[in-house]
């Protein structure tokens, strides 16, 4: 069972990591996208940013967006199974 929810942890870092590195998004997307909370998502970003991601936060008229900076192959996402 641990290893189970691991590999669903990594595989959402994957997701996250593909979807800020496409378009600027917002939590909100972020959230519904991956199929979890606001707060979650903002977990999410921290342990990426942890693990080296250069996420950008940046803000517009329609409000608060997360960009990818560099390249995704460049972060320890470990690979999925």
């Amino acid at each position: 069972m641990t290893y189970e929810r691991a590999r669903l942890v990594e595989q959402r870092l994957h997701r996250a990591v593909a979807l800020i590195e496409s378009e600027p998004v917002d939590a909100r997307l972020l959230a519904t996208k991956l199929e979890v909370s606001r707060p979650t998502v903002h977990r999410i970003l921290a342990e990426l940013r942890r693990r080296g991601c250069t996420i950008r936060s940046t803000h517009d008229e329609s409000g608060w967006r997360y960009e990818l900076i560099g390249k995704s192959d460049e972060y320890r996402v470990r690979s999925s199974p």
